[in-house]
């Protein structure tokens, strides 16, 4: 495809996948290539006459027969466009031909049973294939093109003919009439002073230029040049149809055009209608309406003609693919959508190591741009070493690099103007104390002078078992640092000291055990520290039991790493009750990142990142923090933050409670990719490829296919991020292009373009990847739903999450009560899968396809020569069924008894018997006298541990898979509600009754209540 604009192609665009344990280590893995084959003609493919003058000149094709036989034949179109032939062939030369008339539909991909039953299936490119639908027992011809170019040309040139095999065809004619061609002859006309039909190509590159402003002026001139060339011509004038056919070239994106012509039923344009469809089946977009779509049109379409007539042409279609409507980052994310009433351990907060540092904490100097950058990016910690200064005035210093110094007050008063300016959540000043008691009051003085009311020195309550919200603290600046103990009425006293490199370096000394350094520290200050004490770790027993939610402890990056693999599900519920701090280890002297990643799956809450350093660890961090409005505090998923709940950061397979999601990711292009910084000097040529990392460790990449498309399983949604990079394949070393980070939860699915972010991770003007996203169902957030990527499961192929023996007794019999019903609820939403699997496959599309396409794709195939449909949709228990009006064809029987499976399990009741609701309330009561019921069983230590774990096991699998079931109940609910709109809008409803639109619309709402119900209570 062509991936870039005013760039030479590359012969190869190369893929990388990655799934990183530690990417700040981790080199690149084996590249994995793909190629991305130029056009197979200097020409661009722009209208349906370039298909099919493609499309009769001929080329080779693959033709695949079941049984693992496939061979080369030579396709091509007859001149009177009336049949389709191949060669060489046994048969004769009349009969090796398919007539177009006998064509019922083609289809993209991998989408029939001989794909599916093919050997070989696995080594052909899903984009490369396709297959023509044929005769009345829908045979299939299923060929393999030699680039996915190549089969978008036959496809759309195909389904051209096929919809209009019942006009004459003059395309040489109607490629000049399209409303593009009107539209351009109207631009040129008025650019045109004179009106004598010709102007000077500098007046014509201006205007190309000012229509398409990511054109270098170059490629412009030398298409000019290529022009005149094939026609002989020796001018440096240009005429209207040069200019129409140099803009059609120069600014036609062949992807977009392919996709354009699939969902406008093979126009050069969409209108209203194809625009709403698109939308809903493609792009996951919900409650769309005409106005709305017509409203997109007049925004983005360039001519008068089409905004007048609301159609939407090639190049507004492109103008609103690449605008913010369809950006990959979910608009509803830009907004607070989570639950802010928490208490503030449930929530990852933005944090920055040494915030006054713009270069290496070695050599560099102190900067108050720092907590400009800091504060402006939404950081909620920032840090602040304060010591002693001249004329009593406290200073900010690198200790490393004391000759520039900040003045504390200045530094504060800038907090002060920015503390709130991106985020309204509280914020943490992590105070670095090393100042005398005399500057420590200095101190004191100044943050309450500046700060005023927003200083949050309120005393916690002894009666809370947790941190106040980040709600509730709203507006308000927390000082962390040490207190003197309680219950001494004294003006000072000796404190351990805080320093960071102090805990190091009694860390390396040969006495590890001797005891850290003491300082002095006054009342005054310590008056000032209410929420986030800060205390030394010893153990999580000890925390445990002695520690007060007020206190927090802090980890240098080696401590927390070896914690976080010696006792992973201890840290995790460590982090249920207390703030954790994470620092970058001292030996980065190059203040190079550690990788949030790892210590954000054991719940660490504040991991202080360099903000100085960019680079992948950064670019993880920022685009985290984009999520949930971006105010710098993140809620940690369910399963990490409930009481009586297991989650282990070092879980591999899949989490108990929480359904895998499937990512299926496609790149399809890249637009003016810029030449790298520093680059070896080889003109503007750049060879591009693409990495994509998934990062979350219980990722796995699932059945890859080495070409554009990707799938993966990820199995916590919740913690994933993709982060895709642009690099240059150069012969000294791959240079960085872009790259763009993105939680998986703020996803949108469709077509999408994603805007690249430089290595400092500035947005790059006008350079994108252009990609198609599909993902799984998932609530949460008030997201439009995305479309299930499913596969059939056998009964016998099934995992089934397994309950847990905790070796007590009472316990366990309860629990043993729940088992049968959970094979039930995971038979039940398999079976919804594997029913809307096999309609996708009798309807010849793939698994990413939604149900509303299935309808729209059958709906096609259900309508008689007189145009009248031989199925109606008819309720029955206020859910649709597809009632046959007379004979239908045995191939479209067995797509409406797969479609009547989809809606009969959409109707069965939840197989969530009371029993397992009892389960979970009965193992709940039992919570608190576990370590009772341990004792009397004879457990201890490990044993009793285990148990512990076991049961907090078994109650987050028995509530996670109320919900799942749920989710899945909801979901077939929500298809039958698609597939219902769907045959409405293709008049599948009983001809000439009024009342039966109206019945059904009734049954819409019926459904909705079904929907929303809670049948059997919720867990």
């Amino acid at each position: 495809m062509h991936l870039w604009n005013g760039q030479r192609k590359p012969a190869n665009f190369f893929l990388n996948v990655i799934i990183p344990q530690d990417p700040s280590n981790q080199k690149c893995g084996r590249k994995k290539t793909v190629s991305f084959s130029s056009m197979p003609s200097e020409k661009k493919i722009s209208s349906a006459s370039d298909c099919i003058s493609f499309m009769q000149a001929g080329c080779e094709l693959k033709k695949v027969r079941p049984n693992s036989r496939i061979y080369n034949r030579f396709f091509t179109l007859d001149p009177d466009l009336q049949a389709l032939r191949w060669e060489p062939s046994k048969k004769d030369l009349d009969k090796a031909k398919l007539d177009i008339s006998a064509i019922k539909e083609i289809r993209l991909g991998k989408n029939t049973e001989t794909f599916r039953n093919n050997g070989l299936a696995d080594q052909i490119s899903e984009d490369c294939a396709l297959s023509v639908i044929h005769g009345e027992n829908y045979e299939s011809l299923d060929l393999v093109a030699n680039s996915a170019d190549v089969a978008n040309i036959w496809v759309s040139g195909l389904r051209y003919l096929v919809s209009r095999s019942k006009q004459p065809l003059d395309l040489m004619e109607n490629s000049h009439n399209t409303p593009r061609f009107a539209w351009l002859k109207a631009v040129f006309e008025a650019a045109d002073v004179d009106g004598n039909g010709i102007m000077l190509e500098d007046t014509a590159v201006e205007l190309i230029k000012k229509l398409n402003p990511t054109l270098k002026e170059s490629k412009i001139r030398l298409k000019f040049k290529e022009i005149q060339k094939s026609k002989e011509k020796l001018t440096t004038r240009v005429t209207k149809e040069e200019f129409c056919e140099a803009f059609s070239e120069l600014c036609t994106r062949p992807e977009v055009y392919f996709l354009l012509v699939q969902i406008s039923k093979n126009k050069e344009y969409l209108d209203a209608n194809d625009l709403m469809l698109f939308l809903e089946a493609e792009q996951g977009v919900t409650h769309i309406t005409e106005e709305m779509c017509l409203d997109i049109i007049r925004r983005y379409e360039l001519s008068e003609e089409g905004r007048l007539k609301g159609f939407l042409a090639i190049d507004g279609f492109t103008q609103y693919l690449l605008s913010s409507e369809c950006d990959i980052f979910d608009p509803e994310h830009k907004k607070i959508v989570q639950d802010m009433t928490q208490p503030l351990s449930h929530y990852y907060i933005n944090a920055s190591h040494n915030t006054y540092l713009i270069e290496d904490q070695l050599r560099g100097p102190a900067d108050i741009n720092g907590y400009v950058r800091a504060l402006k990016m939404s950081c909620r910690s920032i840090e602040l070493d304060v010591c002693d200064g001249p004329d009593n005035e406290p200073i900010i210093c690198n200790r490393n690099n004391m000759t520039s110094p900040l003045a504390f007050r200045n530094v504060i008063e800038v907090i002060n103007k920015l503390a709130f300016f991106a985020s309204e959540y509280p914020l943490i000043l992590c105070l670095g104390n090393h100042c005398s008691v005399q500057q420590q009051k200095v101190v004191v003085q100044h943050m309450k002078r500046i700060f005023g009311n927003k200083l949050y020195t309120e005393a916690p309550l002894s009666s809370e078992a947790y941190l106040p919200s980040p709600e509730k603290l709203k507006m308000k600046i927390i000082v962390k640092g040490k207190k003197l103990p309680c219950g001494q009425d004294v003006l000072e006293g000796e404190v351990t000291d805080e320093d960071e490199e102090a805990e190091i370096s009694r860390r390396l000394s040969e006495d590890f055990s001797r005891e850290p350094k003491l300082i002095w520290l006054c009342k005054e200050l310590s008056d000032l520290v209410s929420l986030c004490k800060s205390i030394q770790y010893k153990d999580f027993e000890t925390s445990m039991k002695s520690q007060n939610y007020w206190e927090m402890c802090s980890f240098s990056e080696a401590e927390a790493s070896r914690i976080a693999n010696e006792y992973p599900e201890d840290f995790v519920n460590y982090n249920k009750r207390f703030l954790s701090r994470v620092y970058p280890s001292a030996m980065r002297i190059d203040s190079s990142n550690l990788n949030p990643q790892d210590f954000w799956n054991c719940g660490c809450q504040i991991v202080a990142m360099n903000y100085q350093t960019p680079g992948p660890m950064m670019d993880l961090h920022t685009g985290w923090f984009l999520q949930n409005g971006g105010c710098g505090y993140v809620l940690r998923p369910s399963v990490m933050r409930d009481e009586v709940s297991y989650f282990s950061a070092n879980t591999k397979g899949i989490v108990p409670g929480v359904s895998p999601q499937v990512l299926h990711v496609k790149i399809i292009s890249g637009q003016n990719f810029p030449k790298p910084k520093g680059a070896c000097a080889k003109g503007d040529v750049i060879d591009p490829y693409v990495c994509i990392e998934i990062h979350r460790d219980s990722c796995r990449l699932d059945n890859p296919i080495f070409d554009e498309s990707f799938e993966f399983q990820i199995n916590l949604p919740e913690l994933a991020m993709i982060r895709f990079v642009v690099l240059d394949d150069d012969y000294i070393g791959d240079e960085f292009i872009g790259q763009y980070t993105i939680p998986l939860e703020c996803l949108q699915p469709g077509y999408r373009h994603i805007p690249l972010r430089s290595f400092v991770g500035d947005i790059m003007e006008h350079v994108t990847l252009f990609v198609h996203i599909a993902i799984t169902n998932r609530s949460g957030g008030g997201k439009a739903q995305k479309r299930s990527l499913s596969v059939r499961i056998g009964k016998k192929a099934r995992e089934y999450t397994m309950l847990r023996n905790t070796g007590l007794k009472i316990i366990d019999d309860i629990f043993k009560l729940a088992v049968h019903p959970l094979r039930e609820a995971t038979d039940m939403r398999e079976n919804m899968q594997n029913a809307m699997v096999s309609v996708k496959e009798l309807c010849g599309l793939p698994p990413i396809a939604s149900l509303k396409q299935c309808i729209l794709t059958l709906s096609s195939r259900l309508v008689s020569s007189d145009n009248a449909p031989s199925v109606a949709l008819c309720m029955k228990d206020t859910f649709p069924y597809l009632e046959p009006l007379g004979t239908v064809p045995d191939v479209q029987k067995k797509v409406l008894a797969a479609y009547d499976l989809v809606s009969t399990s959409a109707l069965l009741p939840l197989p969530f018997p009371t029993a397992v609701n009892e389960a979970v309330l009965a193992g709940m009561e039992f919570h608190e006298e576990l370590h009772n019921l341990g004792t009397k069983e004879g457990l201890k230590g490990r044993k009793l541990s285990k148990a512990i774990e076991s049961f907090a096991w078994n109650i987050t699998v028995l509530k996670g898979q109320g919900d799942l079931l749920k989710n899945a109940k909801n979901e077939a609910l929500e298809n039958m509600k698609q597939i219902q709109l769907a045959c409405l809008s293709c008049g599948l409803s009983k001809a000439g009754s009024g009342q039966a639109d109206a019945k059904a619309k009734r049954c819409l709402e019926a459904i909705q209540e079904k929907d929303t119900g809670d049948e059997n209570g919720r867990l």
